[in-house]
């Protein structure tokens, strides 16, 4: 394999393992919560206007911790990553208002402080989208269980 196609692969792993941060970082604690019976996190999908909050916030959390290890070792690395990006942009749009937070940013529109504590920082969100986006797009490379699937599939043919 060439340099070029090592370093290529080898960025798309380390851009993968970004799935390891949306799995323990966030959706994590939003699982555990939800299996002890905790209803924050589907009063604020509620919040959102989802219907059916408590099937959307399990969905939402079983996306982020299952989805999260899925991109992170590379299985069924695609429409994870698409779901993925969903979740996030769900959550960076919808939840943290970044286009209302990017406009008073850059000086379109006023928002009071109270209500941008309250919004939350969209960043964090917004990243996570980028990274899932660009996974679907490139795929997750030879560093990955698909690509491993794949081969031995190929091998058996």
């Amino acid at each position: 394999m060439p340099t070029d196609d090592r370093r290529r692969d080898l960025g798309l792993l380390i851009l993968r393992l970004s799935g390891l941060g949306l799995a323990f970082a966030h959706g994590l604690g939003k699982l555990t919560a939800l299996a002890g019976g905790e209803q924050r996190f589907v009063e604020g999908v509620a919040r959102l206007g989802f219907p059916a909050p408590v099937a959307f916030a399990w969905a939402a959390a079983l996306t982020e911790v299952a989805g999260g290890l899925l991109i992170a070792v590379g299985l069924a690395t695609r429409t994870t990553a698409v779901l993925a990006a969903v979740v996030v942009a769900v959550a960076g749009f919808l939840r943290h208002h970044a286009l209302e937070q990017i406009a008073a940013g850059v000086g379109l529109t006023s928002i009071a402080p109270e209500v941008l504590e309250r919004w939350g920082r969209p960043e964090l969100a917004l990243v996570y989208l980028l990274c899932f986006l660009a996974i679907a797009l490139l795929g997750p490379g030879r560093l990955s269980l698909d690509h491993a699937l794949r081969a031995r599939r190929g091998r058996r043919r």
